[in-house]
């Protein structure tokens, strides 16, 4: 008896895997296509050979495949001779036995492989406890050493804060320190051998030097702060002692080439007048002491301290000296000429312009070497006033002895209109600095105008002597009358032959002196000399009337007056004088009271007293020049 695959028991597996295989095709059944592809695929897999491996394995059994054990189990179970009922039991059961085995073979491997990959998962989870443990260790252990890294890290940006700290206090006392440490730099460098003006490395030191200094001064409060400022200053002195030196010397050098050049010209005499002066003492020196500018400039820019103002003003004062010496010759030179071929206007307006130009010129030169200070007019004063001083010694003999007032009015107005009014405002401050000795000049001419008119009133006017030419009234009038009928002349042209002579004088000598004096001296004088020609006239009326008759006297009187009123109109002065005088005249009778006891001296209550009794009265005379006093 044999046993088929129909006749063997299908386990729950197998059933269950084949009622999930239907409700699959029921509830996701192929499509056509899908199963003519299986179909393919299916005589593609029938249709191919077994693997040389298995070839070995499986047996061919009336076209079924069994394997080899399968086989001869079946083989040896049918060729066995059974005999007796015992005989076959015992088989039964030994196939029985063998098909049971058989059919639990394939569960008790795949139990066992079941078991052994349960060992190995449990293995496996073993394995991943200990990981675990092993990774909650490592946890632990990052923790740790995360917390012990924030630690050392906050400790170092503790560190780096305090390290920062430490080098920015270290940088701030070095840069405090270097200040003080500068000083043995500073000294070696300055007193080296090498060192001097024209060294590259003089200017920055120099520069350092007052940080330095600035640096000191501003911070008293520091050990020995004292004792550095006062060495610092000593090379502070030391510098500017060289700088005035080496200016001394560029200076002395340039003024010795043109002094050279010149004596090379064939005279001093053709210099000037071929306009080679120019050239040479301007030009040639400017050449020849550009090598200070830059030196120059930086004391400058250095002035606002008070040691560069001190050593700026000792290099202009060395610069005027220097440009003094070089040019004071020529100068006296041309103006002497001018006082030898010209009169005292002429010469006042050549002496002006040519020392205009020469001072232009010397200002050019100032600025080009001083351009900061070239518009202070006293940085150049030494140099100005002294070449004008040789201008106003040469016209102030000349002035004193000068007598007529026609001239001291032409000089007045040359002064005034042409070289202060026009030349000096045209060539604007390159000649300012001639500004106060021309002034003074004008005042000196003024001076002499005022007393030459105050002397023409006095001479001409007050103490004129009338002849009987003078005197001769109304027949002067009739003689005029029949000269300008006879000569068919209007009688414009005649009318100063009639006029009383101290009348003529009064109203010529005002009309130069209006506009050319100051107001209040002009007022002054207009005055007195209206006053005296008025008395002149009552005492020529007077005259005249006991001559003729008395009312021809008193004709002549009112015609003057009335010219002269006439003439003084256009002057816009005032000719009346308020006169105040301290009166005492009631200090006699107050003393005298007081000496009888009639009064207290010290009776300060009552209006006798001492204060009242020595005060004196002001009494006010008003006086007008124009009205005719009897």
């Amino acid at each position: 008896m044999a046993t088929t695959p129909e006749t063997m028991p299908s386990s729950e597996a197998v059933s269950h895997a084949y009622r999930f295989a239907s409700a699959w095709e029921k509830n996701a059944p192929l499509t056509e296509h899908q199963n003519a592809a299986i179909a393919a695929l299916s005589r593609a897999v029938s249709e191919r050979p077994f693997p040389a491996n298995l070839e070995k394995s499986f047996v061919k059994d009336g076209g079924a495949v069994v394997p080899e054990k399968e086989s001869s189990l079946e083989e040896g179970a049918m060729d066995a001779v059974l005999v007796n009922t015992h005989q076959f039991y015992k088989w039964f059961s030994e196939l029985e036995s063998a098909m049971k085995s058989e059919t639990e073979e394939k569960y008790r491997l795949y139990e066992n492989t079941l078991e052994e990959r349960v060992k190995t998962c449990d293995g496996i989870l073993q394995q991943v406890d200990d990981t675990l443990n092993l990774f909650e260790e490592l946890q632990s252990l990052h923790s740790s050493v995360a917390t012990k890294t924030k630690t050392l890290h906050d400790a170092c940006d503790q560190l780096l804060l305090e390290k920062q700290r430490l080098i920015e206090f270290a940088e701030a006392l070095r840069s405090r320190l270097n200040f003080f440490d500068e000083l043995e730099n500073v000294s070696t460098s300055f007193y080296s051998q090498t060192m001097n003006i024209g060294n590259e490395q003089f200017l920055p030191l120099l520069k350092r030097l007052d940080d330095c200094i600035s640096y000191v001064e501003n911070n008293p409060q520091y050990a020995e702060s004292a004792v550095y400022l006062v060495k610092f200053r000593q090379l502070q002195s030391r510098a500017l002692g060289m700088i005035r030196s080496h200016v001394l010397s560029i200076l002395k050098g340039a003024s010795s080439q043109v002094q050279a050049a010149i004596k090379g010209s064939s005279s001093v005499k053709n210099i000037v007048t071929e306009g080679v002066e120019a050239s040479l003492i301007y030009v040639r020196f400017k050449a020849a002491a550009s090598e200070l500018k830059p030196i120059l400039g930086e004391i400058e820019s250095r002035s606002s301290r008070k040691e560069y103002m001190q050593i700026l003003s000792e290099c202009h004062s060395l610069f005027c000296e220097q440009r003094l010496y070089l040019i004071r010759g020529m100068v006296q030179q041309r103006i002497a000429e001018f006082a030898r071929k010209e009169a005292l206007p002429s010469l006042t307006r050549s002496g002006c312009a040519y020392l205009m130009e020469a001072c232009q010129f010397e200002h050019q030169l100032f600025a080009h070497f001083f351009p900061a200070s070239a518009s202070d007019v006293s940085s150049i004063a030494p140099l100005m006033d002294p070449l004008c001083t040789y201008l106003y010694d040469t016209l102030r003999p000349r002035l004193i002895y000068e007598g007529s007032i026609d001239s001291l009015c032409e000089l007045v107005d040359i002064l005034k209109v042409e070289v202060l009014g026009e030349q000096l405002s045209r060539r604007g401050e390159s000649v300012a600095g001639l500004r106060p000795i021309l002034q003074r000049i004008l005042a000196d001419v003024h001076e002499r105008l005022a007393f030459c008119a105050r002397t023409h009133i006095r001479e001409e006017i007050a103490n004129f002597r009338p002849s009987d030419e003078d005197l001769d009234y109304p027949r002067k009038l009739e003689r005029s009358v029949d000269a300008t009928t006879s000569s068919n002349v209007s009688g414009n042209s005649d009318i100063y032959v009639t006029w009383y002579r101290p009348l003529e004088k009064t109203v010529s000598c005002l009309s130069k002196l209006y506009h050319r004096l100051e107001p209040s001296v002009f007022t002054g004088l207009a005055q007195e000399a209206v006053e005296v020609c008025s008395t002149s006239l009552q005492n020529a009326s007077k005259v005249i009337g006991k001559k003729a008759t008395s009312m021809d006297g008193q004709l002549f009187l009112i015609k003057h007056l009335l010219i002269l009123r006439e003439q003084i109109a256009p002057f816009d002065i005032e000719f009346s004088v308020t006169h105040k005088e301290l009166d005492f005249s009631h200090l006699l009778d107050h003393l005298r009271r007081i000496l009888r006891g009639q009064v207290s001296l010290f009776d300060w209550s009552r209006s006798t007293s001492l204060a009242r009794t020595f005060s004196p009265r002001v009494l006010e005379n008003q006086i007008d020049a124009r009205k005719v006093r009897n």
